[in-house]
This record gives C-alpha cells, sequence and structure tokens, in this order.
C-alpha cells in the first residue's frame, strides 16, 4: 500500500511546490489542505478543507497519515499543535518553518517525540533547509571550523506568494541575537549591507543581516565562533526600498497586523511585475571559514535554482522521500542539519537536478 502524505497548507505557493515534489518523487499518496473548502485540486492530490483551529478534525486526520508536513505559515505565531499531534499520533513530521521563535517554541517536546519514535524535522525548504546542509558540507571540511557566512538573493517574488512576503515584513522591525566572536549580540535586522558576488544571472548585489533560524540553530549544531546570515533581493532597488521601510517608517506602520498586510500586499504587486524581467529564482552562497591541519582554509559553495518555490518545494520533499522511504530515521525534533547527513543531502539534489558548486 502507498504510504500517506498530509501537506497542511498545500495549496499555497510552497505548500503545491512541496505535494508536487513527494508526487513526482515517490508513490505516497498525497492529500493537501486548505481552510477554504472552494479550492480546486488537480490530480494526484486529495484535497481536505481543513482549519487548524479544529483539533478534534487536526486529530483526527493526522492519525490516519504516515507523514505530515506543516506548510502554512508564517510560523511567527504558530503554536505548535501540529507537530504535537503527530507526537500524540506517532506520525512522522516536517515542515518549512522559518522563524527561531518557532523553534524555541516546540524543541520542549523533544522527550516526548523520542519517546514516541517519530522523526520531527523543522526548516526543512530553501533557506532554511538547502542552505543548511550546504553550510554541514562545509563545516565537515574542517578540523576547526570558526565562522559562517551564508548569503541567499531572491528575484522578485521568487515565484512564492503573500505569505512570504508577510514573513519577510514580520522581521523587519524586531532585534534579534546572532552569535558572533563566541557571545550572541543584538543585531537589528537589514543593516550592514554587503555586496556579494552570486553565480550568474545574478552576479555582485546587496545583502544585508536577516533573522532566519540558521542564525540561531548553526551556533548550537557547529563549533564555530560567528554565524552571519545576509539576505537580498533583485532588482537591487527592492534592497532600498526595503531598508526605508525597516529604518524609516515609523514602527507602527510595520510592526501592526494591518502595516504587516499592507507592505505584504503592495510588495506582491510590484513583483508581480518585476517578475517579467527579474525572473523570480534563488542563489546562496556558503562560506566557511577555519583551520584544517593547522593551516587557515576557506570553503564556498554556491548554488542557483530559477524558481524559488520549485527550490523550496525540492528541500522539503527530499527529505520526505527519504522519510518515507525509510533511509532517515532520528527519533527527536531536530533542525535539518542535525537530522540529515551529507551524503543523503547530495543524493537528494542530484536526483533533482540540483547543483552544488564550489566556488
Amino acid at each position: 500500500m502507498s504510504k500517506k502524505v498530509l501537506v497542511i497548507g498545500g495549496c499555497g505557493r510552497i505548500g503545491n511546490s512541496v505535494a508536487q515534489d513527494i508526487a513526482n518523487h515517490t508513490d505516497a499518496e498525497v492529500t493537501i489542505t486548505s481552510r477554504n473548502p472552494q479550492q480546486q485540486v488537480k490530480p494526484p492530490f486529495k484535497f481536505l478543507t481543513l482549519d487548524l483551529a479544529d483539533r478534534e478534525q487536526l486529530s483526527k486526520e493526522i492519525a490516519s497519515q504516515d507523514l505530515v508536513v506543516h506548510c502554512a505559515g508564517p510560523f511567527h505565531h504558530r503554536d505548535g499543535r501540529v507537530l504535537e499531534t503527530c507526537i500524540d499520533k506517532g506520525v512522522d513530521y516536517l515542515d518549512v518553518s522559518d522563524h527561531r521563535s518557532f523553534y524555541e517554541q516546540v524543541i520542549k517536546h523533544q522527550e516526548k517525540a523520542i519517546a514516541q519514535g517519530i522523526t520531527a524535522i523543522l526548516n526543512t525548504g530553501i533557506f532554511p533547509g538547502i542552505s543548511n546542509s550546504m553550510v554541514k558540507q562545509g563545516i565537515e571540511q574542517f578540523d576547526r571550523p570558526k565562522k559562517i557566512h551564508l548569503s541567499y538573493v531572491v528575484a522578485g517574488s521568487g515565484g512564492a506568494g503573500l505569505t512570504v512576503m508577510r514573513t519577510t515584513f514580520l522581521g523587519l522591525k524586531n532585534k534579534f541575537s546572532a552569535w558572533i566572536d563566541g557571545k550572541w549580540q543584538d543585531i537589528l535586522p537589514y543593516t550592514k549591507r554587503e555586496v556579494i558576488e552570486f553565480p550568474k544571472p545574478y552576479g555582485k548585489t546587496g545583502v544585508y543581516w536577516f533573522d532566519v533560524p540558521e542564525t540561531y540553530t548553526f551556533a548550537n549544531s557547529f563549533p564555530v565562533e560567528t554565524v552571519i546570515t545576509k539576505f537580498g533581493s533583485i532588482p537591487d532597488w527592492y534592497n532600498h526600498l526595503t531598508w526605508i521601510t525597516a529604518h524609516i517608517f515609523p514602527e507602527a506602520w510595520v510592526s501592526t497586523p494591518k502595516g504587516i498586510e499592507f507592505f505584504s500586499r503592495v510588495s506582491y504587486l510590484m513583483t508581480a511585475v518585476t517578475d517579467k524581467f527579474s525572473g523570480i529564482g534563488v542563489a546562496m552562497r556558503a562560506e566557511i571559514t577555519g583551520e584544517k591541519a593547522g593551516t587557515p582554509q576557506t570553503y564556498c559553495a554556491t548554488i542557483v535554482h530559477n524558481n524559488t518555490a520549485i527550490a523550496a518545494g525540492a528541500g522539503t520533499g527530499a527529505i520526505a522521500q527519504l522519510i518515507l522511504e525509510e533511509k532517515l530515521k532520528q527519533p527527536g525534533i531536530y533542525p535539518v542539519e542535525q537530522a540529515l547527513s551529507t551524503e543523503l543531502f547530495l543524493e537528494a539534489m542530484n536526483s533533482r537536478q540540483m547543483e552544488i558548486i564550489s566556488c
């Protein structure tokens, strides 16, 4: 019998890309959910109307699955009920969570997840997700890794929907802690611009400090002194507009739900126009410095994809495939770099024609 996968939020851009990747690489029966009963779903997917507020239905539906993939963001304010239900029902779990607050909230269930024997992997996707495994591959090149510098750039909307826009604006106003020189230091988002050379077709573009889960989890996963995570957009003038939004506009404009929604929708409309010229791709660059055999060395790797949403779907779908094929089983709750081996990561990327290139 085919295994069953429930993709919560599977009608969104990212969720649908995840569902499509799972369908392409496994024979699992994939059901996608939405709160909207009017959603139109094409084969091979099944459809389920599901509101996460309905705990009774949530529990019933999860109990019949082999794997649940949580794609219903933003995760800044999610309470972890989907993961808790998976633990209670003994069902493996993945998500595309993209904020440290969610990780901090659910990691308290670690011992119960281990006792129940379920594998729960957080922060899958492109960044976080593929980015984590790229860094892990680099860390393994050193006897003594010291510094991680991870940069991302997304063209236009990235092929993603409003939820990703909301996530960006939610992260603009609040300071966050970054691991720098062996201690936690407060950083303002969208500061300290650097110009990074990305692979073609992107080339040199600006990136800025941004709070992603890797900023937090890498410090716990790897014995390094510094973790830097920076994000930027193409065309570059989007970066300047985002900087103005973060540092010039009154805080109330960006910190209220109405403000977040306004800026998200305006940005989404803008990218609907510029996507035609900029494309919707993504590039990442991971640079690790440290020592090998007593000698200072630098490792650098890049990846490029022409559709950010599809790349995110591949990052999550690959891990779903490995769990369904029973190649990946690690009871407990983990960020992706603590659960996925480099060997399995490269195998999954190669099968999806996604190449990690040394630079």
